[in-house]
């Protein structure tokens, strides 16, 4: 199929390389121009504004963006909606808050124009791995960009969640359960690095992943950082939060849900800013392995 991506970061480039691989056409724009340039070479179709973005496709158009969240989404709907034309299709493949979605969705399909969520996991690694894809929208404009999602997912690694909004809330909750699980990992660690005895943290987490309850690619990702800094020396323990964890906790308190694991893990985040503990180094270093979220390294590292 022939569809856009806007926003050419660390995911819509190997989004937009993905599909190319699968034989897609994939019309590319970016803020930037090097972006642009540099898969315009591996066989993407450039444009350079939004007038040529949308000439370069054909109905049903479809324009996925992968923007961060917030005035961002706005601007680039802001910018696309009044050059398509009804049945065309955008997609939001950022992690925009549900209720966001929801608002937008409901304001675009009055001017015609089919609105989809797909909420989107699996960071820098997607490109090869393949990414995780939480969807929602009308059936018929999943039914457009089916063909795209198959491409962008491994086997069984996207679903139709729901309509307009679903796709960002399940992605919402998902955050919120990888704060948790990054916590424990986080404090498990801590504990092993304060112990008496003096311990191969990457080896251990090599060690947990062959068939252990524990396993996951965090873990994977924990012996890699490990392996890169034994002992995170280089790293300070300030972690941030995109939104994601803060939105899930207020969801829990609407809905009269106890959540204290991610309550508390969210508010670790916050400790974090104030100390340089090695938990919260972890939690960085375990950022940076999945997502290539920054770091703040020490002074003179």
């Amino acid at each position: 199929m022939k569809l856009a991506i806007i926003g050419l970061g660390r995911m819509g480039a190997n989004m937009a390389r993905r599909l190319l691989r699968d034989g897609h056409e994939v019309v590319v724009h970016n803020r930037s121009r090097e972006p642009i340039d540099e898969l315009a070479a591996e066989g993407a179709i450039p444009a350079y504004d939004h007038d040529e973005l949308v000439a370069k496709l054909e109905a049903p158009r479809v324009v996925w963006l992968m923007v961060p969240a917030g005035d961002p989404v706005d601007q680039q709907i802001a910018e696309v909606a009044p050059r398509l034309e009804r049945g065309d299709i955008i997609v939001d493949g950022g992690n925009s808050r549900f209720l966001d979605t929801l608002a937008r969705g409901e304001k675009l399909e009055a001017q015609g124009i089919r609105y989809v969520d797909a909420g989107t996991s699996g960071g820098i690694w997607g490109l090869e791995l393949g990414f995780n894809l939480m969807v929602g929208g009308p059936d018929d404009a999943i039914a457009v960009i089916e063909p795209a999602l198959k491409s962008l997912a491994p086997e069984d690694g996207y679903l139709h969640v729901g309509p307009t909004g679903a796709g960002h809330y399940v992605k919402m909750v998902h955050n919120g359960i990888e704060y948790g699980i990054m916590q424990a990992y986080a404090e498990g660690f801590e504990i092993l690095h304060k112990s008496r005895f003096d311990l191969d943290l990457r080896a251990i987490a090599h060690l947990w992943n062959q068939g252990s309850v524990i396993r996951s690619w965090l873990l994977e990702l924990a012996e890699a950082a490990f392996a890169e800094d034994p002992h995170l020396d280089q790293l300070k323990g300030w972690v941030n939060d995109s939104g994601e964890g803060r939105w899930t906790v207020e969801e829990s308190i609407a809905l009269d849900v106890p959540a204290p694991t991610i309550y508390m893990a969210l508010a670790s985040r916050f400790y974090s800013r104030d100390d340089n503990a090695f938990s919260h180094r972890v939690l960085a270093a375990l950022r940076n392995q999945f997502g290539g979220h920054a770091v703040v390294k020490k002074e003179g590292v």
